[in-house]
């Protein structure tokens, strides 16, 4: 089915950098400039410099990195949604650990997409390797380190995803083509009953932004597409990529900068895994930080 709406199509579509990502998430627009995960390989890289340039890496894990964000007060520290839980990254450090919520978990698991809201407090999905159905869960880390288990029941939990003034939260359920959307309580961070944003009928939704319009952007993995939503839920627009299978995206400024993915795909095309980006006439906000209150604990262990 052809998607309505106005269409932006590949051939407005740049992908300057020589880089192809197996798996290319977690794309966040910082203070720090623009950062981005290639998943399965732990690699936390930076697309600093020009835009032809080859992406910097900032960081490599002995373990799965789902998303990080920066960590308020930092010029250089990260907060990560990785291995079976949360840790910090600093360069010329080893990992710190923070929480392990999925460590004792009775499958295989680990953490996927992930980001901060308005006030600081960092959220992620969990799943299991094999995609298990329900297997996963959203975790929210506190000021403190501490995690909490907000939601489970999640097949492949992606985003979150949140409004600017940080009472509404989008999340896909990406194995079920679902968007949810939540509403969060500023002041506990808990989340209500959940209504139905979008559903696609053909791929699945992906990483997600909200711009200053509070419409919001969808990678649609298996279509080659985002999309825009209106907060109705009408489809507005349509940006077709010659790559199959998008996973994150990110306004920086007017530019939306699109990851894609290589993996599971037996004839991948030149394009696939690569960096996009195209202009768009609404923009998008900085990403928030991570606010963290207590000492960081000196523990090592990550996976």
């Amino acid at each position: 089915m052809t998607p309505a709406g106005d269409t932006t199509d590949a051939a407005h579509v740049r992908c300057p950098r020589p880089d192809r990502l197996e798996l290319g998430e977690g794309i966040r627009w910082t203070d720090r400039g623009v950062v981005l995960v290639d998943i399965l390989a732990g690699r936390l890289l930076a697309a600093a410099g020009d835009p032809g340039d080859p992406l910097r890496e900032l960081a490599r894990l002995p373990c799965p990195l789902g998303a990080v964000a920066p960590v308020a007060g930092t010029s250089d520290t990260w907060v990560a949604a990785a291995g079976t839980g949360f840790c910090l990254l600093a360069p010329g450090e080893a990992p710190r650990r923070l929480a392990r919520p999925e460590a004792d978990a009775d499958r295989p698991m680990r953490m996927n997409d992930a980001t901060a809201d308005p006030f600081g407090r960092f959220w992620a999905g969990s799943m299991s390797y094999d995609a298990d159905p329900d297997a996963g869960s959203l975790y929210r880390l506190d000021h403190d380190g501490t995690a909490v288990r907000v939601l489970d029941g999640i097949t492949v939990p992606n985003g979150p995803a949140f409004t600017a003034d940080g009472d509404v939260m989008y999340l896909a359920v990406s194995a079920r083509g679902v968007v949810r959307r939540h509403s969060v309580d500023p002041v506990t961070a808990a989340v209500g009953a959940c209504e139905v944003f979008v559903t696609v009928d053909e791929g699945s939704p992906d990483g997600m932004v909200v711009d200053v319009e509070s419409t919001v952007w969808i990678a649609v993995w298996g279509t080659g597409t985002v999309r825009r939503y209106l907060p109705d839920g009408r489809l507005d627009r349509t940006v077709r990529l010659p790559a199959r299978q998008p996973a994150g995206v990110r306004l920086e400024g007017d530019l939306l900068h699109i990851t894609t993915a290589r993996v599971g795909l037996v004839d991948p095309c030149a394009d696939d895994g690569a960096l996009f980006t195209v202009r768009v006439d609404v923009p998008g906000r900085i990403a928030s930080g991570y606010v963290f209150r207590e000492p960081v604990p000196p523990l090592r262990e990550v996976a």
